[in-house]
């Protein structure tokens, strides 16, 4: 029987990895860090996490552990809770996933900083078999374009990275290997996760957010035929707890991705939800460059006429004044969603052979088969609250 500890619960993958694990007869118990102002408050957000899609919440076997990732006493403080004492099993979901560079500061915090808090307690435990570090498959960088990329490629100190996030996710990887023993850690990288195959609404909009404003807009700076790789939040989280319950597994890292089989472009992604939105012009895809000028227009620091890059597609434009007051909404979304371009443009796809040969799991739905089921939920996405969160 296994005593888990994990972090992240209240986020989308951490979640989901927490739900599925209390529905295992061989864990016996699972201690959750979380921020709370009492035990008492820290089980209603737990409660909540259990009620979204109606599962059981075991109070003897789900438990709040109330602590701040970002503490600097958090790893003295969990060494001197002696509940924590049997913990064999560490998953590490917590992470600040922002790509807004005016975070940047909290997401170093969160991500290198709190992952060392964690790795100091983890160290000192006795029983510890096994530390999960739940990473991102994009820390292989921006200079890595149109083709499949391996695990053994990343982590990679030279690598470019186009936000801050990734870049942390690196070191953190990095890290692992200073505190603890290589047959003690577990390095799982999800690709991008988005949405839930499943007919109900997602723990989260992370990642939607970005197909729910492009839906909005209609005009896709990007090429419409970029390998993207994409997998649902309950493929992710099936894929990593199979692996981290699975002690054959023959590697330390893996990729938890949809591979070349099920990957996506976002062409088939945007047909994928069209039916549900009739009324809407019809996605148009233009040159990448052609962000530059929206961002311009945006900023009314350009005129749209015969010369003008954007005269072509005055239609969009009057499509979006009519939705919107004013052009500051509008840059506050083209703002948010050029980090997502960028990733979509590197076309890059994640191999899985790893995950398939050692799991049960099988190939992901792709998403653009998925979203023809699920992509309804968008229609609850407030952009402009994800603009600012994400």
């Amino acid at each position: 029987m296994k005593n888990l500890f994990i972090t992240g619960v209240t986020g989308f993958l951490g979640g989901e990895l927490l739900v599925e694990l209390s529905k295992k007869q061989d864990v016996e118990k699972i201690f959750c860090l979380i921020r709370a102002q009492s035990f008492e408050n820290g089980l209603i957000r737990l409660k909540k996490i259990f009620d979204l899609h109606g599962d059981y919440f075991d109070t003897q076997k789900v438990i709040p552990i109330i602590e701040e990732l970002t503490d600097a006493e958090l790893s003295l403080k969990l060494i001197n809770n002696p509940a924590l004492a049997e913990i064999d099993t560490i998953i590490h979901s917590a992470a600040n996933t922002s790509f807004s560079k005016i975070y940047d500061n909290i997401v170093e915090k969160v991500n290198i900083e709190g992952t060392q808090h964690l790795l100091e307690w983890a160290k000192t435990l006795k029983n510890l078999n096994l530390f999960t570090y739940v990473g991102t498959a994009t820390i292989c960088g921006k200079t890595v374009k149109d083709c499949i990329v391996s695990e053994d490629m990343s982590p990679n100190t030279d690598a470019k990275h186009l936000v801050k996030y990734t870049y942390t996710k690196m070191v953190g990887e990095l890290m692992l290997k200073k505190y603890l023993p290589s047959e003690k850690i577990l390095v799982v990288r999800p690709s991008i996760i988005m949405g839930d195959s499943r007919k109900w609404k997602p723990r989260s909009y992370v990642i939607l957010w970005a197909l729910a404003t492009l839906n909005e807009l209609r005009l896709f700076p990007g090429n419409s035929d970029s390998n993207v790789d994409i997998i649902s939040i309950d493929y992710a989280a099936r894929s990593i707890i199979e692996l981290v319950l699975n002690e054959n597994r023959k590697y330390s890292v893996y990729h938890i991705s949809s591979g070349k089989v099920s990957s996506t472009t976002p062409g088939k992604v945007t047909g994928a939800i069209a039916d549900f939105f009739p009324g809407k012009p019809d996605f148009k895809f233009v040159s990448r460059s052609l962000m530059a000028d929206m961002k311009k227009w945006s900023k009314n620091t350009v005129l749209i006429n015969e010369q003008s890059n954007l005269f072509t597609y005055r239609s969009y434009l009057d499509y979006w004044l009519n939705m919107y007051d004013d052009n500051s909404k509008l840059r506050i979304l083209f703002y948010a969603l050029e980090p997502y371009i960028d990733f979509i443009e590197l076309g890059q796809i994640f191999d899985n052979s790893r995950l398939l040969e050692d799991t049960t799991i099988g190939q992901s739905i792709p998403a653009h088969e998925y979203l023809k089921i699920t992509g309804e939920t968008i229609k609850e996405i407030n952009i402009f609250e994800g603009a600012v969160d994400y």
